[in-house]
């Protein structure tokens, strides 16, 4: 099984999340295929980890440049793509997000069943569903071409039908089609719908971003991002991992089509954030929201207005 599957992290400046999220994949599966793709981190902690875990996975440092709002995110997930090019599936996530079950032995010979048996679908989602997205636009669940996924009604969201940035996927498919990630999540959901079908979600998914983290924008902090975080009691929240019993109950349970919302299902280990769990420290604070937004907009044009 530990052929069958890669894991590509794509991290920047987490050391502690980084690592939660290597220690998660090493105890929901044997001998797994990891391979982090880092975004020249410069913080000293993050790079005593990085130097540490060479000897275990291999760590590739990017290539090019990114977008002030992403880094180099997206060409790293292209470099991956490519470097990555004949391995059997890629589960692509990131510092922040984590394992929460053990993948049980028939779980990815039934994934690699479902993509052969239907050469449309590009992308499965492997997370669990965000709370806080239900409250702007619910899950509507759609059947999917087998009793073990189903496809999200488009509710006029930019992303997540059939694309998002966490997924699973054959390589060689998207090379065939001429794939090349593209700058944003709704580029890649717009590609994504010219050239597949819509993204499956499981019933049964093993993995989620954790809540309330740290975040960068343009690999700096603004002062209104600083002031969000601090409202929002932003820290390190990992999961509970669950037992292999646990997970088996879980799959087992999953036939009842209970649509998976992270809330109702995932606890963390210690302190659990209030919910519903945000994702982005200033989801639902305006205010700070626009002082945040102002001060990009400062440091982007300031170098044009100097010149």
């Amino acid at each position: 099984m530990s052929a069958s599957i890669t894991f590509c992290i794509f991290s920047f400046n987490r050391g502690a999340f980084l690592k939660n999220c290597i220690d998660s994949i090493e105890a929901a599966i044997d001998q797994p295929e990891i391979v982090i793709f880092d975004d020249d981190s410069n913080d000293p902690q993050t790079l005593e980890f990085l130097a540490g875990i060479k000897d275990r996975h291999q760590v590739v440092l990017p290539e090019k440049k990114g977008s002030i709002k992403h880094g180099g995110l997206y060409h790293n997930m292209q470099n991956a793509l490519v470097k990555l090019k004949d391995r059997n599936l890629l589960c692509y996530l990131q510092d922040d997000t984590q394992l929460v079950r053990p993948i049980l032995g028939h779980e990815v010979i039934e994934l690699n069943k479902l993509f052969e048996s239907n050469p449309a679908v590009a992308f499965i989602h492997p997370c669990f569903i965000r709370g806080v997205d239900q409250l702007k636009r619910p899950l509507i669940p759609e059947p999917g071409p087998d009793a073990s996924v189903f496809v999200r009604k488009n509710m006029g969201q930019s992303a997540g039908v059939h694309y998002s940035d966490l997924v699973m996927f054959k390589p060689a498919r998207l090379l065939a089609a001429g794939w090349e990630f593209h700058q944003s999540e709704p580029a890649n959901d717009s590609q994504a719908k010219a050239s597949f079908g819509p993204m499956l979600y499981l019933w049964a998914p093993f993995a989620m971003w954790l809540p309330e983290v740290p975040a960068y924008r343009g690999k700096s902090k603004t002062l209104g991002l600083k002031l969000a975080e601090k409202r929002k009691r932003c820290g390190f929240y990992p999961f509970r991992m669950w037992t292999e019993e646990q997970a088996s109950r879980f799959l087992a349970t999953s036939s009842e089509k209970v649509p998976p919302i992270a809330e109702q299902f995932l606890d963390c280990e210690g302190e659990t954030p209030a919910k519903p769990w945000t994702y982005n420290p200033l989801t639902g604070l305006s205010m700070l929201k626009h002082l945040n937004n102002i001060e990009v907009a400062l440091k982007r044009w300031l170098p044009i207005i100097r010149k």
